[in-house]
């Protein structure tokens, strides 16, 4: 018997004591759903948020579908009884303040305006799932997505007008403005003094005169009034193929692990049309 004991003593000794368990975390916001996609172990998921499923603003749509869907209201995450909460600064207060008063643990996230917020943040997310080492690999990613496109692009300064439906720009304080700041490209949309982003009519975009044209999605077929805009016949005459880009809107929704791969595919969309 004693000499048993001394074994498992020993055994114990040598172990160390046990890691706590990961946290179980849910997600009410289609942002943080890519942060904690992208980051946390699919065991510490408990819910998601109802559009991250949605294939035009979820980098990760198809893993989301393995998850839960929360409505949007506190009661259904109180039931899951998740040790976090993960939520936009956006979502809706009532919410998060009804979760707060039930102890809930809530981790609220802004809009990032920078790489160094959209790496704080991916830190921030590490921590929150314990993920600390997975969050400091996608920052070494998108660092060497920063590097990899000011090397091919920084020298081109081409003005580049980032364009979605019914004339919709983005501006120099959006995700997209950050992409291109980031690549060494300037936005034409600066020279307009459009901060987050603004509608700027058909004769705007062709009074400024960009050199290319960003879009959000290819193809030549109007199924709306939004997607016929991109389509008009002058457009389609000043910008043929070879001075549009094409990122989905996916990337740039968000701020998170997905811009290393937005600057990558800037970098092969920019290679493509050969200027």
């Amino acid at each position: 018997m004693r000499c048993a004991a001394l074994i498992i003593a020993a055994v114990l000794l040598t172990t160390g004591p046990s890691r706590a368990a990961q946290p179980r975390i849910a997600s009410m916001n289609v942002c943080t759903d890519q942060l904690l996609l992208s980051l946390a172990d699919p065991g510490q998921i408990v819910g998601l948020s109802r559009y991250a499923r949605d294939d035009w603003q979820s980098w990760r749509a198809a893993d989301a579908r393995k998850f839960p869907v929360l409505s949007g209201g506190a009661e259904d995450i109180l039931v899951l009884r998740p040790e976090v909460v993960v939520a936009s600064l956006f979502d809706k207060r009532a919410t998060r303040e009804l979760l707060r008063a039930n102890g809930v643990q809530l981790a609220e996230f802004s809009v990032p305006r920078t790489v160094d917020e959209v790496k704080a943040q991916i830190l921030r997310m590490g921590e929150i799932a314990d993920q600390a080492k997975r969050a400091n690999a996608e920052i070494a990613r998108i660092d060497a997505a920063v590097r990899h496109a000011r090397e091919t692009l920084g020298q081109r300064n081409d003005r580049v007008l980032p364009l979605s439906r019914r004339g919709w720009v983005a501006g120099r304080d959006s995700l997209l403005g950050v992409v291109l700041r980031e690549a060494g490209l300037r936005n034409a949309a600066d020279e307009l003094d459009i901060a987050d982003g603004a509608f700027i009519s058909l004769e705007g975009i062709l009074a400024l005169k960009p050199d290319i044209l960003l879009l959000s999605e290819a193809g030549d077929r109007a199924e709306d009034e939004g997607r016929a805009f991109l389509l008009h016949p002058a457009l389609a005459r000043f910008y043929p193929p070879d001075q549009r880009v094409v990122i989905p809107d996916r990337l740039t929704v968000c701020g998170g692990v997905m811009l290393a791969e937005a600057l990558d595919l800037l970098v092969s969309e920019m290679k493509r049309i050969g200027r």
